[in-house]
This record gives C-alpha cells, structure tokens and sequence, in this order.
C-alpha cells in the first residue's frame, strides 16, 4: 500500500505534530539543564552533542503522533514538520526585526539547513515507526 500522496497530507497535524516535537525538545533541554548535563549559556563543545540528541528525540515524538494519528504518508508529514520550522523560524525573525533582533545572523546557512534536516529525518523515523504501529494495531482482529 503506497500512502505518500499530497492528498493524505493533513496540515493540521503537521502543525501538530511540530508543537509536539518542539515542546518535548524544549522539556528535554530543560531537563539537561537541570541535571548539569548543558550549560546555560550553551558555550561548551559537547553542548551542541545533547542539543541535537535532545532535537533528534522530540522531533522523533512529535513525527510519532503524526504518524500513528494520521497513518499515511509519514514522510510528507515529516517533510511537513520540517518545513513548519522554516515558516515558524521566518515569522518569528520578521517579528523581531522591528524591536531590533538580530537573529537573522544567528545561525549560519548551513548549520540551519542541517538543523531541518535533522528534524526532517526525526520526524520521518517516528512518523514511520507511528504510521506502522497504527496500520498494525487496527489490522490485529478484536
């Protein structure tokens, strides 16, 4: 059965399921905090290690309840999430650049571009792992 069409698409839980995999990066980040495994300014070389562990693990999450609510196409969802961060990210910098942000120049191009991919691959492993579980919980007999 080939799921990967637009129309199986639901932006709803894209959206969703980008919340969900950036709250549960924010819960893991601030766990990490807590624990003295991070630093709060972020400064140390391994700080970046468990940062990205703590993204690759929420973004996982959050492709995990797209993919197990919706059960199609968990690679456009992921996609999806992924794109969602490009959006989020454009919004919150046009927003800031009147009150003088500078987080235009906060990250490089290719550091950003990594970073959505990470968050592509999360979401589409959790996604895949979701969409499967769900097809095989409804396919088992009651």
């Amino acid at each position: 059965m080939h799921t990967e069409h637009l129309q199986n698409v639901r932006p709803s839980w894209v959206a969703f399921g980008w919340f969900i995999g950036a709250a549960v990066f924010s819960l893991l980040t601030l766990a990490m905090i807590a624990a003295g495994i991070l630093d709060t300014e972020g400064a140390r070389p391994a700080d970046a290690f468990w940062l990205l562990l703590a993204m690759f693990l929420g973004y996982m999450v959050g492709g995990y309840f797209t993919g197990a609510r919706v059960g199609a196409a968990p690679i456009l969802h992921a996609v999806g999430i992924g794109l969602f961060s490009v959006v989020f990210w454009f919004v919150v910098n046009v927003a800031g650049e009147p009150f003088g942000g500078d987080a235009w120049r906060s990250l490089s191009p290719a550091f950003f571009a990594g970073v959505i991919l990470l968050q592509i691959f999360s979401a589409a492993t959790g996604a895949r792992i979701g969409s499967r579980a769900a097809r095989a919980a409804t396919a088992q007999p009651s």
